[in-house]
């Protein structure tokens, strides 16, 4: 009897990325809503994407792999 396919998260497959080195690569928090009390560079600070943990990144790979 054969295994079923192993399904990836497809919330954790929307939000993260794997980038040419193996590395995750995410967006960054609180930059949705309730934005006119931050500051301009507060707000420019969380347009960059970011790298998710080391510690992390094993756990989100599991998620995302097919």
């Amino acid at each position: 009897m054969l295994m079923p396919k192993m399904k990836s998260n497809s919330g954790a497959r929307k939000r993260f990325k794997v980038t040419a080195t193996g590395k995750l690569a995410r967006k960054k928090a609180y930059k949705s809503h309730i934005l006119t009390k931050k500051s301009a560079k507060r707000k420019r600070g969380l347009r960059e994407s970011t790298l998710v943990d080391k510690t992390d990144a094993p756990r989100m790979k599991r998620l995302i792999q097919s």
